[in-house]
């Protein structure tokens, strides 16, 4: 048997529901329902994050036991442990919708190791309470984006849920991809997601949108003493202390998704982390081409809400909705308005920090704002893919300000687009550019080094997900162990992966998967 230190807090600490029948239903007065996962028919490992096995106290050889594939597809459970799934709610695309829940996730336990606590979360292990009208399944397609992207998320240095294994159920799930009455049987398959924890703002919105504030102030006195002991016993001041480093999690976590150019596609309420993690892996994707106005959601293709440019006000606005549930243990506007208006403040900051950073400025200089902003107007110019582009600009020469378009040529998706209009504006840029570096105190060594350190060279493109999927759907399971283990380095330069720091290729520019993916897995 597997030996894991099992300390599960949540299903012991909050309030179950009592009905343990699994149907679709309201669940109220509850922050959770007692579910099992349903057992699959064949299920198969494909592969295992060595670091999460590590980080939970297991071994190699434990990882591949026949017990661990049971264990992590649903169909073991874990020696006296209970698992369930979290009633949450949410505002999707802006409307309130009510209750949401884990309609495909099941929380198998909890396990501390080395002071560290993980939840254990299995995804695609089938209905619950909050499956409304689904399946509670998951397909391969969806699980090896959610499997990959997560721990290269983890290794840029961005916030996020971590994942620990992919298993094929054995199991064809039915699934309409593009949501036009086309539906197809697909491969089932189930992601370990892990977590410290994985409430989000809905766990604390739908509790206050019933005006349930007994049962609000017990899940919030429990994340406050399991996830944030350092603010104190339960009080007002508490509570806002509480909101306000929620607010600079979320706020530090999307200045990282603009630094690298992630796109999350669905920031909803109920996938907002309470932790400001990266959580729930839809319909993501990375910037090609430089564009504040894209989305890789086909549901927001209309509106764009979720547009990469428009992430950071997302934010704020999600924290406002969380506000609004925590007012009811605060009972007063000024303190959580004021933390609201830290939240706009500090984005300024902080981006300035970040796009600094990204050019290789150490020193503050007031000429900066005006230098990011014609940048940003250069890029827009024509396609210019937002990777290569920063990776490429530390190689810049200072001293060689007119050969600063050649340094990144390769970031131009479309070269003949380089009008003269185009190249002149690009060398006035890298005139003040070479300006601004001279009053640096730092080689151009030191300087590419610092660069190259926040600008990754390697980042999970759709397409690259799309051909490990493509090669899956055959059967052909290598390439997502290869893709694996070249984003746990994505800084590095790794020749030996030179093909993989390239733009996007044509055949990917409009193919299902590549550019716009929808919400269906």
């Amino acid at each position: 048997m597997i030996n894991l230190n099992i300390k599960d807090t949540f299903n012991k600490e909050l309030p179950a529901d009592p009905i343990l029948e699994n149907s679709r239903r309201q669940v109220e007065k509850a922050c959770f329902s007692y579910v099992h996962p349903k057992r699959t028919s064949k299920p198969e490992l494909l592969h295992v994050s060595p670091e999460m096995i590590e980080n939970l106290g297991l071994s190699k050889e434990d990882s591949q036991s026949d017990i661990f594939l049971k264990i992590f597809t649903g169909n073991t459970l874990l020696p006296n442990t209970k698992p369930y799934a979290m009633c949450y709610g949410g505002h999707q695309f802006g409307n309130w919708a009510g209750q949401l829940g884990d309609g495909r996730a099941i929380n198998l336990a909890e396990v501390t190791h080395k002071n560290k606590r993980w939840a254990l979360q299995l995804k695609g292990a089938g209905a619950t309470p909050y499956s409304r009208t689904a399946d509670g399944f998951a397909v391969l397609r969806s699980s090896i984006r959610e499997y990959l992207c997560s721990e290269a998320m983890y290794y840029l240095g961005v916030p996020t849920t971590r994942a620990l294994s992919l298993a094929l159920s054995g199991d064809q799930v039915l699934r309409d991809v593009l949501y036009n009455g086309n539906p197809e049987y697909e491969k089932g398959a189930i992601v370990c997601r892990v977590a410290p924890s994985f409430l989000r703002f809905g766990n604390y919105e739908i509790l206050a949108a019933r005006q349930d504030f007994s049962t609000l102030k017990i899940l919030v006195d429990y994340t406050v003493k399991h996830f944030f002991p350092h603010l104190g016993e339960p009080s007002k001041e508490t509570y806002l202390a509480f909101f306000s480093e929620v607010s600079q999690r979320t706020l530090d976590m999307i200045i990282h998704w603009q630094r690298v150019g992630f796109v999350h596609g669905v920031m909803n309420t109920d996938n907002m982390s309470i932790l400001g993690l990266t959580i729930d892996y839809g319909p993501y994707g990375w910037l090609e081409g430089f564009d504040y106005g894209w989305t890789p959601n086909t549901t927001d293709r209309q509106h764009k809400r979720y547009r990469y440019g428009n992430q950071p006000n997302i934010g704020l606005w999600n924290l406002y909705k969380l506000a609004n549930a925590l007012y009811p243990l605060i009972e007063e506007t000024d303190g959580l308005e004021a933390i609201l208006d830290e939240y706009k403040t500090g984005f300024e900051v902080k981006f300035l920090e970040m796009m600094r950073s990204k050019l290789g400025l150490l020193i503050k200089d007031d000429s900066d704002v005006a230098l990011i902003k014609d940048l940003e107007n250069n890029l827009l110019l024509t396609e210019t893919d937002m990777t290569i582009f920063f990776r490429k600009l530390s190689d810049f020469n200072n001293e060689k300000a007119s050969e600063g378009i050649k340094v990144v040529k390769d970031a131009f998706y479309i070269s003949e687009e380089i009008t003269e209009d185009i190249q002149q504006k690009w060398n006035t840029w890298f005139e003040k550019y070479a300006e601004r570096l001279s009053r640096e105190e730092v080689t151009s060594e030191e300087r590419k080094e610092k660069m190259n350190l926040v600008n990754p060279k390697y980042v999970l493109r759709n397409y690259m997900a799309q051909l490990a999927i493509d090669d899956a759907d055959k059967g052909n399971y290598k390439l997502i162990d290869d893709l694996f283990q070249l984003l746990k380095n994505p800084y590095n330069e790794q020749p030996e992966h030179e093909k993989w720091f390239a733009k996007r290729p044509d055949w990917a520019r409009h193919k299902v998967g590549c550019s716009m993916l929808s919400c269906s897995s």
